[in-house]
């Protein structure tokens, strides 16, 4: 089972920030795409950001465009999320997802495969 990790969720106060990573111990992320995703209690779970293979195209959800910036460093085998200006509306559960997707110009968040077990982020003050 090709399964990612989730780190870096906690508590923090509203305009804080958290960095998540989303790790692979068994295999490779190089040649997948990587989804974050997240899901409130009582809401549908919903995408947050992707980034491509390469890392150059990726691509926000309107609600934390200017505030997240989603990064990839295939040496390390990790892709991390920079979320920052937190507000408690980002509390949710976070999840990463691996997919592999024909060569295309940038990313989305449907037909991701492999999924890790989330990661919560708790904003409040």
């Amino acid at each position: 089972q090709l399964q990612p990790v989730e780190s870096g969720g906690g508590f923090v106060q509203p305009g804080g920030s958290l960095r998540l990573s989303c790790a692979a111990s068994r295999f490779t992320l190089d040649p997948f795409e990587i989804g974050w995703f997240r899901q409130a209690p009582g809401k549908e779970r919903e995408g947050v950001s992707c980034i491509s293979t390469s890392g150059d195209s990726t691509d926000y959800a309107d609600s934390v465009k200017g505030r997240f910036t989603i990064s990839r460093d295939n040496a390390k085998n990790t892709v991390y999320l920079q979320m920052n200006s937190l507000k408690p509306e980002d509390t949710a559960v976070y999840y990463c997802a691996a997919g592999r997707f024909p060569p295309r110009t940038t990313c989305n968040f449907y037909g991701y495969d492999y999924w890790g077990q989330g990661t919560q982020v708790t904003v409040s003050s």
